[in-house]
């Protein structure tokens, strides 16, 4: 095995819990915008996306090598050499995000900030009433920069021959032995989950709505 084709550890517990909890919670959101009956589960999610968002943003100074934006964010020279390299279909090597998929990160991150303190707004009635036309937009802006971002992931995965998706599971990649972080930071990844699941079993008991739409369906689902 070359010392470039090893299974490296490259994402640290924390931000592989992140990524797959903002995900579940802004597709959550995204899907539960529609229908009064469904707001208390569309507050829920987006209050997650935004505590998330947070964290990632805090992460992004104090988390490992590959996690930290020093080590993604590129300038434009950069993002253009991989595009370029994408298109040779002889694709650089990262160990942790490229330059371009570093992009839709970012573009996450900021719309992740955006969208759920505008939809707070509009929730608590503050504000014109067309912030809320605003956050519908933003939302669905920032719902195409996902589906771009997936499908950034399937071209990678299929030029790099790897599999980024697991990766983000796992936490390992291809690399040289060099490029692996030295620990997963696993107790920080445990309290990240354990803080999402605490504040959904809370909002649920606090907001008895919740409850109700769960087991609403569930019964619907019973019916069936």
């Amino acid at each position: 095995m070359s010392q470039n084709n090893e299974n490296v550890k490259v994402w640290d517990l924390p931000t592989r819990i992140f990524h797959w909890s903002l995900a579940l919670s802004f597709l959550g959101a995204y899907f539960t915008s529609e229908g009064r009956e469904l707001r208390p589960i569309h507050v829920m999610f987006g209050i997650t996306v935004l505590g998330l968002i947070i964290f990632r943003v805090i992460w992004g100074f104090a988390g490992t090598r590959h996690a930290r934006f020093a080590s993604f964010v590129k300038g434009p020279q950069q993002v253009k050499s991989y595009l370029q390299s994408l298109l040779a279909k002889t694709p650089e090597h990262h160990a942790g995000h490229n330059p371009a998929g570093a992009l839709a990160i970012l573009g996450l991150i900021g719309l992740g900030l955006l969208v759920p303190c505008l939809g707070l707004l509009k929730f608590n009635h503050i504000g014109p009433h067309w912030l809320g036309d605003v956050h519908a937009v933003i939302a669905n802006i920032m719902f195409g920069i996902v589906c771009v971002h997936l499908a950034g992931v399937v071209v990678s995965s299929y030029l790099h021959r790897e599999n980024l998706v697991r990766a983000m599971f796992s936490g390992f990649k291809k690399g040289a032995r060099s490029e692996g972080i030295s620990g997963t930071r696993r107790a920080i990844g445990i309290l990240v989950l354990l803080a999402v699941l605490g504040f959904w079993v809370g909002y649920g008991w606090t907001h008895p709505a919740v409850l109700q739409v769960f087991s609403t369906s569930v019964q619907t689902s019973d019916n069936d």
